[in-house]
């Protein structure tokens, strides 16, 4: 534990206790509210803002804020928050991050805060890992805002609306056709009644917006590619939540958000190569770093490229070769060596669509840039898109610093708080459940092989399906989560699965794999913004106590993940609100993860031992060595992330500059444009004739290179132009020749 550590962790109690006066004053306040009627809710919505326009601070107004809010919803949901909830609302009130476990209520905290901000009329946005949940809870969590007079709104891929509590469908067919479309978009079925499609704007310019953080930053992006003001949805950057925050700010930062559109058409080159890389020998032809993700050719790969091509110097542009065949071959290298089909993408209806590695859900319309995606579809034998150049971009990262003020809520932040704190400013408090954590966290079991690995996890489930005790079964990929399924089916276990292909099936999935003798085999999909109730849903008391009874639900984790935060997130379905549950992960030396830091060392000593592949050991060194692989590959991440950031900084000075000019100019009138573009034009003209007009040496002037900088700025010109441009010219030699004369 680093010194920063250990002052943050040290902080921790005081914070904690430092809360307890303003519960005790919220608690205090609870007869009173509880007396209200319900026309007098909205009433004090009215009176907290008036006393905000008269100079009171949301400080001085949160108890009272907050007692409104937890009477609110135990009138509208019939939940009352807890203590630990109100503590929670605290901290995300002060710019703080809040590590709240599974089962904990997070969603419901989230209100506290949310309401007191959104009382400014600036806006309050919260941000969600997908389009199901920002949808879900701005309906759950809608009835207590709307109950208090404020409006909420919900932004998701191509569509927004408003919360309308008297909002339905017309018919089936519509509501059909709702599913269909958004099942396109990753996330799965829900009801669509309360929440009425609206104008983007519309869902921006409400109290509260629910929204995912893609959307949210891509609509920042687009806002600042607009041709008038009008088209502008977003009205500023006040006040946001973000739920999962770990999983957004950290895991989703390495990749920034890039608007592009179509460029040149793709060459036969990305073809010809996904034909070539498969015939060279790995280790031979080229080497792959593991830890670094990167692939690299050798001179003898070279040698068998060239020949193949028939070229004499892929290098030399002069030989037939050049930078395009050399980028194109690295990309088609990629392709092959480190991207598999159903673990990073999947290829539906002839598209190659990405599965984000930490959620396990597709990401429609999001493309690998620089060629990588056209080398995948190149490898998949499907239609090569176009190549594409960016229009603008932006990392999460400087996307969320920009709000005045940012707050988070996660089940596992603490093991990355330094970078919060070093990025963001955020500090991370753990917050006290509100019953004992009593799940059992079982050491790891490691295998020679992933083969023995997976026969282990199979007898291993069919044992204690046996039992009857309901089993969560993490797998990284759909490749990984379909080979389980196939050796399963094999034992004869009835069991459920989840991965991206089957998305739309993850409400019902989800909602009953708490069930007595339940199996769910799940990607990570399973891992965030779900609560697995023991029994299903609905609750059955006497199958819950059952089900206590065989020790709750028990996580089975396959392998283990780069992040230690996701495999906490996957451990962290049992044993929600003080149930009791389970967990362990079986773990390989064909995992990926050991590949990259030192398995096949401590697998040549199992195979020394005659250790068969399907038993298990229980070594210190494994154990060590495991731990150790994790802290390495997230230290290289957040150096990733660090040097992604310090790149984007530079940008981000220039992008800040040219979209502060833009908003000059959309938001000037008519008038006062003439003039800004009049100088805009003169500088110009004054920068062109220097540089093509301003040598000594009148034979070194270039009038052409004048005219086509000119058609760049207002086009196709006539031949009157021209003249008029040329006889500038002229005078302009005219003075010069006057000047040396004098």
């Amino acid at each position: 534990m680093s010194i920063f550590t250990k002052f943050l962790a040290s902080g921790n109690d005081r914070a904690i206790k430092k809360m307890w006066p303003t519960v005790k004053r919220i608690n205090a306040l609870e007869p009173q509210f509880e007396k209200l009627a319900v026309e007098e809710l909205p009433q004090k919505t009215k009176e907290f803002k008036e006393r905000l326009v008269k100079g009171e601070s949301l400080d001085k107004i949160l108890p009272e804020a907050y007692a409104l809010v937890r009477e609110t919803a135990r009138r509208t949901l019939g939940q009352r928050h807890f203590d630990v909830q109100l503590m929670g609302g605290i901290l995300l009130h002060s710019h703080k991050i809040a590590e709240m476990r599974t089962g904990e209520g997070k969603t419901l905290t989230e209100t506290l805060p949310v309401y007191l901000n959104a009382l400014e009329g600036k806006g309050a946005h919260v941000v969600t890992v997908n389009d199901y949940l920002s949808r879900r809870d701005a309906v759950w969590m809608g009835q207590i805002y709307h109950k208090l007079g404020l409006s909420v709104g919900a932004i998701a891929h191509e569509s927004a609306f408003l919360y309308d509590p008297e909002y339905k469908l017309e018919d089936e067919k519509e509501l059909e056709e709702v599913d269909k479309e958004r099942d396109t978009t990753g996330s799965f079925k829900i009801q669509s009644e309360f929440l009425r499609p609206v104008e983007r704007k519309q869902a921006y310019d409400a109290d509260v917006t629910y929204g995912t953080n893609n959307e949210f930053g891509f609509d920042y992006l687009r806002d600042n590619l607009v041709q008038a003001q009008e088209q502008k949805v977003q009205r500023g950057y006040h006040y946001a939540i973000v739920d999962e925050v770990d999983s957004i700010l950290i895991d989703e930062a390495r990749t920034p958000l890039i608007i592009s559109a179509p460029d040149a058409e793709s060459t036969d080159l990305y073809k010809t190569f996904a034909r070539i890389v498969p015939r060279l020998k790995e280790s031979v032809d080229y080497n792959i770093d593991f830890k670094m993700k990167s692939v690299a050719i050798t001179e003898e790969g070279i040698t068998k490229i060239e020949r193949e091509l028939g070229i004499s110097n892929i290098y030399d542009p002069t030989s037939g070769g050049g930078v395009r065949y050399v980028h194109q071959l690295e990309q088609a290298l990629k392709a092959h060596a480190l991207f598999t089909l159903d673990k990073d993408y999947v290829v539906r209806e002839g598209e190659v669509i990405i599965v984000d590695e930490f959620t396990g859900r597709l990401m429609p319309g999001r493309r690998y840039s620089e060629g990588l995606h056209q080398a995948i579809e190149a490898k998949e034998n499907v239609e090569v898109q176009k190549e594409s150049r960016t229009l603008a971009s932006i990392t999460f990262q400087n996307y969320f610093r920009m709000y005045e003020k940012l707050a988070g809520m996660t089940g596992t932040a603490k093991t990355s708080e330094e970078e919060f704190f070093r990025v963001y400013k955020l500090e991370v408090e753990v917050i006290p459940t509100n019953r004992p954590m009593i799940r059992r966290n079982m050491n790891d079991l490691v295998f020679r092989s992933e083969h023995g690995k997976f026969t282990a996890v199979a007898e291993e489930i069919k044992r204690r399906h046996a039992t009857g005790q309901p089993i969560l079964v993490g797998t990284t990929s759909i490749e990984k989560n379909e080979y389980l399924h196939a050796l399963l089916e094999r034992e004869g276990v009835p069991h459920q699965i989840l991965n991206a292909k089957n998305h739309e099936k993850e409400a019902q999935v989800i909602a009953q794999a708490g069930k007595l003798g339940a199996v769910t085999v799940a990607t990570n999909m399973a891992g965030r913004g779900v609560d697995i109730i023991l029994s299903g849903n609905p609750p059955d008391k006497t199958e819950a106590e059952k089900i206590k009874e065989l020790g709750g639900l028990h996580v089975l984790g396959t392998e283990r993940h780069e992040a230690r935060r996701i495999d906490d997130q996957l451990r962290g379905r049992a044993g929600r609100q003080g149930d009791p549950g389970s967990s362990q992960f079986f773990v390989s030396l064909e995992d990926n993860l050991m590949k990259a830091f030192g398995g096949d060392r401590i697998k040549n000593l199992m195979g020394r031992l005659n250790i068969p592949e399907n038993q298990p050991i229980d070594s210190k060194m494994v154990s060590g060595a495991i731990e150790s692989a994790q802290k390495k590959i997230e230290g290289f991440n957040f150096d990733a992330r660090k040097y992604l950031l310090e790149y984007d900084e530079v940008l981000n000075r220039q992008r800040r500059s040219i979209y502060k000019k833009r908003d000059e100019i959309l938001f000037k009138k008519a008038d006062e444009l003439e003039d800004i573009f009049e100088n805009y034009l003169d500088a110009h003209l004054d920068r062109i004739s220097q540089v093509h007009m301003g040598s000594e040496n009148i034979k070194n002037w270039n009038i052409e290179e004048v005219v086509e900088e000119f058609r760049a700025i207002a086009g196709e010109i006539d031949s009157a132009v021209h003249k008029k441009l040329q006889d500038f010219a002229a005078d302009k030699k005219e003075e010069m020749v006057a000047r040396r004369e004098h």
